[in-house]
């Protein structure tokens, strides 16, 4: 029989529909959540929890810990604010990991008190979190404290743990698991801090490997952040994060790399592992925090953005009189510019700011960095000023 035109289209058509329907559904996008780790919060936490809503579904805040010598001691948490935030809550509970044994009789009080203390605030309350890093020979202990502390909780009360790579050659992780509704494999900041701080073909390699040690939900805590290696006397380094150390030495900044990480998220959401439910982004940056990233940097990296640097000079001012202001009009914080050019003619006097030393020609002031720093997405800083009878606002030059 002939095959006529109309025919051949419904048999195209059929075959289309066909190949259509064996095509694998688009993985779901990976739930985007924030660490919250101030011990005291600021006016300042109102402003970047509103800026934050839009990328991050849940907040995970640190609210109790357990110190060898320190103690208990609460976070100064704002409630009523974290109440009218809205989003759900997960209480952190660090117990440090040089605890010498966990008490269920001493922390448990600790726990209920805090959890009936938030929920009476109203605190939209969703799970609790322990973090503790526990070394791999005390699994199996620390697994039938999780077990106890589970019957304690209030019902419906979800229990996560934060977890470490090291875990994964222990025969007592999958039971350790089974215990708890999810867990939070930390993948930053757990080895030398020498070797760096993130390493992300590492943390892919420890996310598959989890990802087949139960049929659990887990989630990876990546960096967005970073610290500082000192010199200590013994030749270990000492590290340096959002709070300063009144300590000598020169300094190693180390800072996760928003590239690396933007590649790894599309890497996870193109193939995710097994059970992996999200990404827990640590942690929250306020103004000022100079080893964060911006909260523009990270939500573009959360987002899946494509991240951009770009650098403007503005000028500003008036009767001659200008302030020369570098500008990072892009979405991906970056360190100051080496120099920074512009075409001028007849200066009176100029000078630099801010680690700027000024170079002056009859035609150029050049602007040298004297000091390393960091401009955030977004941010703006004067380099200088100048009293000169002609600067061209278009001609200008940076070098990286």
């Amino acid at each position: 029989m002939p095959v006529t035109p109309s025919l051949r289209h419904l048999c195209f058509c059929i075959v289309l529909g066909a190949l259509a329907g064996c095509q694998p559904e688009p993985a779901p996008p990976l739930d985007q959540q924030l660490y919250i780790w101030q011990r005291q919060w600021q006016p300042v936490h109102e402003q970047a929890l509103a800026d934050s809503r839009a990328d991050f579904s849940t907040l995970r805040v640190l609210a109790l810990q357990a110190q060898p010598k320190a103690g208990w001691s609460r976070a100064l948490v704002d409630l009523p604010q974290l109440k009218a935030d809205g989003r759900p809550v997960i209480a952190v509970v660090r117990l440090d990991g040089q605890l010498p044994a966990l008490d269920l009789q001493e922390a448990g009080p600790q726990m209920a008190r805090l959890l009936a203390d938030w929920q009476a605030v109203g605190v939209p309350l969703d799970g609790l979190e322990i973090d503790h890093d526990s070394g791999s020979a005390r699994l199996a202990d620390y697994g039938d404290f999780l077990l106890q502390l589970r019957e304690q909780l209030p019902p419906g009360l979800k229990l996560s743990i934060t977890a470490l790579p090291a875990w994964l050659g222990s025969p007592h992780l999958p039971s350790l698991l089974q215990v708890v509704d999810s867990s939070v494999l930390q993948v930053h900041a757990v080895s030398d801090p020498r070797r760096g701080l993130f390493d992300p073909a590492q943390a892919r390699q420890w996310a598959e490997r989890w990802s087949r040690v139960g049929d659990k939900p887990f989630y990876l805590a990546l960096p967005a952040y970073g610290v500082a290696l000192l010199p200590d006397t013994g030749g270990a380094p000492v590290v340096e994060s959002e709070t300063p150390l009144n300590r000598g030495g020169e300094r190693r900044e180390l800072l996760a790399d928003p590239q690396q990480l933007a590649d790894l998220g599309r890497q996870l959401r193109n193939q995710p592992p097994a059970h992996l439910a999200g990404l827990i982004w640590f942690r929250l940056p306020l103004p000022g925090d100079r080893r964060a990233w911006s909260l523009t940097t990270l939500s573009a990296v959360a987002r899946g953005d494509a991240l951009a640097s770009q650098w403007r000079v503005e000028l500003s001012g008036q009767a001659g009189l200008r302030d020369i202001t570098l500008v990072n009009v892009g979405n991906l914080d970056l360190p100051m510019p080496a120099r920074v050019e512009l075409d001028v003619a007849s200066c009176d006097a100029a000078d630099g700011l801010n680690g700027y030393r000024l170079q002056q020609s009859p035609r150029h002031l050049t602007f040298n960095r004297q000091s390393s720093a960091r401009l955030a997405a977004g941010g703006r800083r004067i380099l200088g000023w100048a009293r000169c009878h002609g600067i061209d606002q278009g001609a200008w030059n940076v070098y990286p």
